[in-house]
């Protein structure tokens, strides 16, 4: 398969380039008008380039925002046919990709996924008299004006804002700022090159929490590198996981039915009913397009269908320190319930097989095994070649047990 759970990525190579091209020329050839939006990667102005001569080419309209949010893009889709988004999000500068939309931000289904990858074994160029045409439009300012729509900071609050040099960079810190927040900007410069790795996980935004401590902030946000996931800290500094944010988003929205994945805590359902699907954006909006009033996974990727299908980070972002500046975000924290959960991921050449050889039917939503007093999950990502395990339970000791029990699978599994 060409997509993973998230669109197509890679490291950059001639098959990427193939592909960009190919790839344009098969969304003329469905979907007469694209927008097209990148990230700050290197690679992403040559992508983009590719991914055009295959829209004109085959005789489509090309509508070009330039560096944007992967969210801001898909918001922009609304107005055409599809959605075109040069990244890999949260891989490291030697990766990228490309993410397809609806109109209604929602990613291409597995269907739809399928039948892009029939039609790229074939490019539909137009003769000189039909080439297509490219123009340039603004993705951010309807976005950001959307947001500023339905987010409502309460207080001149003071916010650290972490982009990882990604895409965010050109939308976030403006937005709240003009949102009323007082900003205080790290890594915010779309150079391409990361300062950080992308991932917005806790052991690689080590020096956030100081930062917040010492500008006595109200909270801090941080990006990955094409800015569809968020994740915070609160006003002491401290990390927030994923799961503790999927319960303070739907606690604050009100959201009484949710749409997660498989590998988020159980926590979630004391506050909402609960459907589960699969580990991916994809997968979580196709689920919130049938149900639900809110949509998340653990990574930080957050829906909210009442702006778009897409994960949006920005949106996020200004949600949650609007949420700072009418809650004591800290106490309640505090008061939610936490059980012990414990991911680990580590690099497997032969991931998808192993995964398939304990019973998965596919690699990447792998297997879930649940038991009275907790679960474990063992998948292959569908973006790199690792193997990851997450293990809840209600106690640590039963959670350990747990990963142990999922990490003697995995060696069963090579060995099958």
């Amino acid at each position: 398969m060409l997509f993973g759970s998230s669109g197509i990525r890679r490291k950059f190579d001639q098959t990427l380039i193939d592909t960009a091209l190919n790839v344009g020329s098969a969304l003329a050839f469905r979907s007469s008008d694209i927008v097209i939006g990148m990230d700050t990667r290197t690679t992403s102005p040559l992508l983009v380039h590719l991914v055009t001569s295959g829209i004109l080419g085959s005789g489509g309209t090309a509508y070009n925002t330039g560096i944007a949010p992967t969210p801001s893009v898909a918001y922009g889709t609304r107005t055409v046919k599809a959605g075109c988004m040069i990244t890999a999000s949260h891989n490291p500068e030697e990766y990228n990709g490309l993410k397809l939309f609806n109109p209604d931000g929602s990613s291409f289904t597995q269907k739809q996924q399928a039948d892009m990858e029939e039609l790229l074994k074939t490019r539909y160029w137009t003769d000189w008299q039909h080439q297509g045409c490219e123009r340039t439009i603004d993705a951010l300012t309807p976005h950001k004006n959307a947001i500023l729509d339905k987010v409502h900071i309460k207080t001149g609050i003071t916010v650290v804002v972490d982009c990882g040099n990604g895409a965010g960079s050109v939308l976030t810190p403006y937005l709240l700022a003009a949102a009323g927040a007082k900003i205080h900007s790290i890594n915010c410069n779309p150079s391409g090159h990361f300062a950080r790795p992308s991932e917005p996980l806790k052991e690689n935004l080590v020096y956030v929490g100081e930062m917040v401590k010492k500008t006595g902030s109200a909270c801090a946000v941080v990006h990955d590198g094409d800015a569809d996931r968020m994740m915070a800290f609160d006003s002491k500094g401290r990390y927030i996981d994923g799961d503790h944010l999927l319960m303070l988003f739907a606690k604050y929205l009100n959201a009484r039915q949710v749409v997660t994945t498989s590998d988020a805590s159980m926590i979630i359902e004391d506050v909402a009913e609960v459907r589960r699907t699969p580990v991916g954006d994809t997968y979580v909006s196709e689920e919130l397009l049938k149900w639900g009033t809110f949509g998340g996974e653990p990574s930080g990727a957050w829906i909210f269908p009442q702006i778009s299908y897409c994960p949006d980070g920005p949106f996020a972002a200004a949600l949650f320190c609007e949420i700072a500046s009418e809650w004591n975000v800290t106490e309640e924290l505090d008061a939610m319930p936490s059980y012990p959960i414990l991911r680990e991921s580590f690099a497997c050449d032969t991931a998808r097989e192993t995964v398939l050889a304990l019973g998965a039917t596919s690699p990447t939503d792998g297997i879930r095994i649940a038991k009275e007093d907790g679960w474990f999950l063992i998948r292959a990502s569908g973006t790199e070649p690792k193997i990851r395990i997450t293990a809840e339970a209600k106690t640590p000791m039963k959670t350990k047990e747990m990963l142990k029990e999922g990490r003697n699978l995995v060696k069963q599994g090579k060995t099958a």
